[in-house]
């Protein structure tokens, strides 16, 4: 039997960060621990990355991932929306690869087809087939079910080349 990987998916955002953490062991998913880092939109923008930070440090040391995946940025007509998700998809990144992670990426489209089973679809059909793939899951927003997602849709992608050859690097 195939030995069971911990895997964090984070749904990076400024005001809300979604993170989810499954097992997989083959083709078998099991649901550990899902939830949502709030940031005070009251506060300034370098005080609310550091709330996103230490937010997901404490959910890594809590959960002990052995692997993490994120979702990539899409550039929307907000150059200024665009920025500040790029930050805290940057802490988004830091995090588990300081932890000593390798972090995978998954666009949008691939993280819906890896669900759902085609590149597009909304929220809440990826809030039902989180629920059909786990159903043990549960989550506080729809930030944490596509962090559940984008953790799914890296335990179907984890063995393909690319993410060997980077393990291996």
């Amino acid at each position: 039997m195939n030995e069971a990987i911990r895997i964090i998916g984070i749904d990076p955002g400024l005001r809300r960060t979604g993170w989810g953490v499954v097992e997989s062991a083959g083709n078998a998913l099991r649901f550990v621990a899902a939830g949502t880092l709030r940031s005070d939109d009251k506060a300034a923008l370098a005080a609310r990355l550091c709330q996103l930070h230490d937010g997901l440090a404490e959910v890594l040391e809590r959960t002990a991932p052995q692997e993490a995946a994120v979702e990539q940025t899409f550039v929307n007509k907000d150059a200024t929306a665009t920025l500040k998700l790029g930050q805290a998809r940057g802490i988004a990144m830091l995090v588990p690869a300081r932890a000593g992670l390798v972090v995978a990426e998954y666009a949008p489209n691939a993280v819906k087809k890896a669900v759902i089973g085609v590149g597009h679809g909304d929220k809440q059909q990826i809030q039902l087939m989180v629920k059909v793939l786990l159903p043990k899951a549960s989550f506080d927003s729809a930030d944490s079910a596509d962090a559940l997602a984008i953790a799914i849709c890296h335990a179907h992608h984890r063995q393909s080349a690319a993410y060997r050859i980077a393990l291996a690097g």
